[in-house]
């Protein structure tokens, strides 16, 4: 696969994504919580955080699910 940056263009913090295998508490949704070299992911079932390299969120990234609603 071929790294493409263009990809990720649109990703902004506060975003919710779906992931292509599901995390150990069962959920697949994460909200972007940090941008930068790396991005901060934080689980939406558990509330753990994680950070991937941009390269490593192309590979595991199956959507994006758009803004989180505020209410």
């Amino acid at each position: 696969m071929r790294y493409n940056a263009d990809m990720l263009f649109d990703l902004e913090k506060g975003d919710v994504i779906r992931m292509r295998k599901e995390h150990p508490c069962g959920g697949t949704a994460w909200i972007v919580t940090r941008l930068g070299a790396d991005i901060g992911l934080e689980c939406l079932t558990c509330k753990r955080r994680i950070m991937l390299t941009r390269r490593e969120l192309l590979k595991r990234m199956k959507e994006n699910l758009g803004r989180e609603k505020k209410e």
